[in-house]
């Protein structure tokens, strides 16, 4: 049997039934003040690039980066997210991606979305986010501090989150957690600071570029904004145009399944549309991932603008 993984992605029969729908059971509520709390400080400018980035980061996440010991790693995004439009917005953002992901490229299993969501969305949001305003305050308000708190936030996000992903495991009885902690942080410690990295890329090129993103994350409006969008886009399409160049290596959750003996009850899926992130019908395994890929990101940007436009509370009224 092979299940397709990426980072932290958990398959259907990782966890049993119980743990499973206690991630439900969190992430209603969650969800549902997520979007309240979007609603009170989204604005109509910031829902542009609410999709942008909701799309740069599923477009990222299909390309995996090789790590220590035969390892890959790719970008969660949370963090990233988060520094940009806070974290209750990331944390919608984060629940597009993984939705698409899971419905339309069997990526991570059904019955245990709820944690998937909670681990990749909710925990990497809110810690990146923490950790990166507590960098900033602690050094001023200046560039240094940006990338500073970029840097350790998205660090962080990654190895919290593969924590929290032991501890279910452990609790579903799947690994004990005396191996699962060490394991999965040991793996996640090496894969948070790519995150790090390209999270702080990222926070570069826009103190570069549109710097007031940073502060308000409103885009200009008119045909400024409208550049802005459409280079974000062609950024986008660019990302996934470098799938097919992504490490084959197992990830994080998978080496550590693999060591830990419990590989084997990961659950196929039930369904495919796009397996492993292939276009069906084209035989050209690279261009197959592209299409794939891309129109995937398309697809997550058009429901976050869809969300953000329908959560935004108008242009000028105040939150």
């Amino acid at each position: 049997m092979y299940v397709s993984f990426l980072a932290l992605h958990i398959p259907d029969g990782f966890l049993s039934t119980e743990i499973a729908i206690v991630g439900w059971i969190l992430v209603v509520p969650i969800l549902a003040y997520a979007l309240r709390q979007t609603k009170r400080h989204l604005g109509e400018r910031q829902v542009p690039f609410l999709g942008v980035i909701a799309a740069f980061i599923f477009a990222a996440q299909a390309i995996n980066f090789p790590v220590a010991a035969g390892t890959s790693g790719h970008l969660l995004g949370g963090a990233l997210a988060a520094i940009l439009l806070g974290p209750w917005a990331a944390t919608v953002i984060m629940v597009a991606v993984i939705v698409i992901q899971a419905l339309l490229f069997q990526d991570g299993g059904l019955v245990v979305m709820g944690w998937n969501i909670i681990n990749m969305g909710v925990i990497t949001s809110f810690t990146g986010y923490a950790a990166y305003i507590f960098i900033k305050r602690l050094m001023g308000n200046r560039s240094g501090s940006h990338l500073s708190g970029a840097f350790f936030g998205a660090w962080l996000s990654v190895v919290v989150a593969s924590l929290a992903t032991a501890i279910q495991l452990a609790f579903s009885g799947t690994v004990p957690l005396r191996l699962a902690l060490p394991a999965m942080a040991s793996v996640h410690i090496l894969i948070g600071v790519g995150e790090a990295i390209i999270t702080v890329g990222a926070v570069s090129l826009l103190l570069v570029l549109r710097p007031e993103l940073l502060t308000s994350g409103e885009m200009a409006p008119g045909k400024k904004g409208a550049y802005f969008t459409v280079g974000g886009i062609l950024l986008v399409l660019f990302v996934a145009a470098l799938s097919p160049f992504a490490s084959m290596n197992p990830d994080g959750l998978e080496a550590v399944a693999a060591q830990g003996g419990f590989l084997q009850l990961g659950e196929n899926p039930v369904y495919e549309i796009f397996p492993d992130y292939v276009f069906p019908l084209i035989q050209n395994e690279a261009v197959a991932t592209f299409l794939a890929v891309g129109v995937g990101a398309m697809i997550v940007f058009v429901i976050s603008i869809l969300i953000g436009r329908r959560a935004a509370r108008p242009q000028g009224v105040p939150k």
